[in-house]
């Protein structure tokens, strides 16, 4: 053999020893270990995604379709058509956001008016009988709520006291003091004036740092309730002492602090048609139970 020869075919050698080496290394030092005819594909380029914020124009249903649609699904079609619209500034668009308000007004004044047919097939869950707008009729409600309402505290006087934190120094308390009076004289409770500046120990057991503040206090026991913070007129003051006391008896549970004399079990009664909350006795696990018995119906 040639010295040429023997030079080419040690040249040969030499690269075709060098190759895997040099791919070898280059591809540990991408963490990667690859063959000796490896090939590295290319990467794909990221998919080209529409802004969030750009401007779409809301594809509008005719209004036959749209009466299909539920009220969630109508509310957001307006939106989008009025920020469109808003963003376009065009009498088309703009005409179209109101084409679809127009609907939607409709559709409530439908609603209203198919209310207003349930109201009369079930009075049941009408407020007018409970809550008559008549003049006349509201003033005998009124007179009818007044004297249940004195009954009961009348008939709980001994069993309650009316305690009234004040302060020397604060005008409203000399405001509010006549109407806890008037309380005393027309339910007959006992009531006492409590200056919480000569006996700052009460105010701290008492937790009262706002003058005046009106609480209602159990005789022999631990439970007392404020009914009143600052000056209250005296038809609400004798509303919460009522709704208090029947709370701290246990007559009423919290649900149905807002129900007023002879408004048991009628319309303004949160219970009135059974448990509205899980804590309510009567609902175990979601299930009606008689609370008298605490069995399943």
């Amino acid at each position: 053999m040639s010295a040429r020869r023997l030079i080419v075919a040690a040249a040969t050698s030499i690269v075709l020893a060098s190759m895997p080496a040099n791919a070898q290394t280059e591809g540990q030092a991408q963490g990667q270990r690859q063959g000796y005819w490896w090939y590295e594909a290319p990467r794909p380029k990221p998919e080209e995604r529409a802004e969030p914020d750009g401007l779409v124009k809301p594809v509008i249903p005719p209004m036959a379709e749209l009466a299909t649609w539920t009220p969630p699904k109508i509310r957001k079609l307006i939106e989008e058509q009025r920020d469109y619209a808003a963003t376009v500034l065009t009498v088309d668009a703009v005409a179209d956001f109101w084409r679809l308000q127009d609907f939607a007004r409709r559709k409530a004044r439908a609603f209203a008016g198919v209310t207003q047919i349930a109201m009369l097939q079930h009075p049941e869950l009408n407020s007018k009988s409970a809550n008559p707008m008549v003049g006349d009729a509201r003033s005998e409600l009124g007179a009818q709520k007044d004297a249940i309402r004195r009954s009961y505290l009348r008939a709980h006087a001994g069993e309650f006291a009316l305690v009234m934190f004040s302060r020397s120094t604060c005008g409203y308390c000399r405001v509010q003091w006549p109407i806890i009076q008037r309380f005393q004289e027309e339910m007959g409770w006992q009531v006492t004036l409590m200056d919480v500046d000569k006996r700052p120990d009460v105010s701290q057991r008492f937790g009262v740092e706002i003058t005046p503040t009106t609480m209602i206090i159990r005789r022999g026991s631990q439970q007392r309730m404020v009914i009143a913070s600052g000056v209250e007129a005296y038809p609400n003051l004798a509303q919460m002492a009522y709704q208090a006391v029947r709370l701290l008896r246990g007559d009423i549970r919290p649900e149905q602090f807002m129900t007023g004399p002879g408004e048991d079990a009628g319309f303004f009664d949160a219970l009135g048609n059974g448990p509205v909350s899980a804590t309510d006795p009567r609902a175990l696990g979601g299930d009606l139970v008689d609370a008298s018995t605490g069995q399943k119906p």
